[in-house]
């Protein structure tokens, strides 16, 4: 009886790099960019020169993000790819300032505008980030709002909300679908399951291979529980952010509440003439609220 392999999360960002950002996978990064963009109009990868990531340091240490692979292709084309673990407010925003930064950083003193070439950013997130869409991959570019005229062609984003992606294993039908299902189920699967997604890819396979944990070192394997467990630590900050705001929610909802019943009792009390001290001590409404609710109704004392 084999043993069964055990594959590594690939969102974790330890082993989406070594996937996705290393020289020796810079095969895969080509298939997986390939796979995943839409050229049109142009042409698929041949080549890819990973360069350093482009991070302010202020925000290099704010991120909840994995901002993970700044590649170049042969043409000088620009792509960033980037793992989104975990929901994070500006989001949108800040693809489109990485995708300038990677633009502006092109032109030097004297350089020619025209010689400025395309930024690509990618990212598959792991929570829903358009509500409002129905599919799990969406494309973005700069049209004329009149014409949907596709002119301003230095800028493209391409997004995969993983949530959104519910097929199984027997549905699978394009190499989109096995990167998405890949992404979010590769911890998951086993052997036997494995040879109906590959169907001889080899590329697909290298894939899952850079996940047996059998094949990393201790020191890879201890920089990727560090990485779970920051990812573990800021998930569970942020649900308890989530359960402080809704039991402060609660608080405020029973004390509007209360507030409300007193106020209906005051103004009954007030329509039976009941005196004012007596109304003070069975609501606990000061003087002025209570004569606030008189010149309200028009009721007299």
């Amino acid at each position: 009886m084999s043993a069964i392999i055990k594959f590594l999360d690939p969102k974790n960002d330890v082993a989406f790099r070594k996937i996705f950002g290393s020289e020796k996978n810079k095969d895969i990064l080509i298939h997986f960019l390939n796979d995943m963009i839409d050229f049109t109009g142009g042409f698929p990868i041949e080549k890819v020169t990973i360069l350093k990531t482009i991070m302010d340091p202020d925000i290099a240490a704010k991120k909840t993000s994995i901002v993970d692979i700044l590649c170049e292709d042969e043409k000088g084309t620009k792509y960033i790819v980037e793992m989104q673990v975990a929901q994070a407010k500006g989001f949108e925003k800040r693809a489109q300032y990485y995708a300038s930064k990677a633009y502006s950083s092109q032109a030097n003193v004297g350089d020619q505008y025209d010689s400025l070439k395309e930024v690509i950013f990618l990212a598959i997130a792991n929570y829903v980030m358009f509500p409002n869409k129905q599919d799990y991959k969406s494309d973005h570019v700069i049209l004329d709002k009149k014409t949907k005229e596709w002119d301003l062609k230095d800028f493209s984003f391409t997004f995969v909300e993983l949530p959104k992606f519910t097929k199984d294993i027997d549905s699978l039908e394009t190499i989109q679908e096995k990167w998405c299902y890949f992404f979010k189920h590769a911890a998951e699967t086993s052997p036997e399951e494995l040879k109906k997604i590959l169907e001889n890819d080899g590329i697909l396979e290298k894939a899952y291979q850079e996940l047996d944990q059998f094949y990393w070192t201790k020191e890879e394997l201890s920089a990727y529980e560090q990485a779970e467990k920051a990812r573990k630590d800021y998930i569970a900050s942020l649900q308890y952010k989530y359960d402080e705001g809704i039991a402060k929610g609660r608080a405020e909802g029973k004390e509007e509440g209360r507030n409300e019943a007193m106020i209906e009792t005051a103004k009954k009390l007030l329509e039976q003439k009941v005196p004012l001290l007596i109304i003070k001590a069975a609501t606990g409404l000061s003087e002025e609220q209570i004569s606030e609710i008189k010149s309200y109704n028009r009721g007299p004392l």
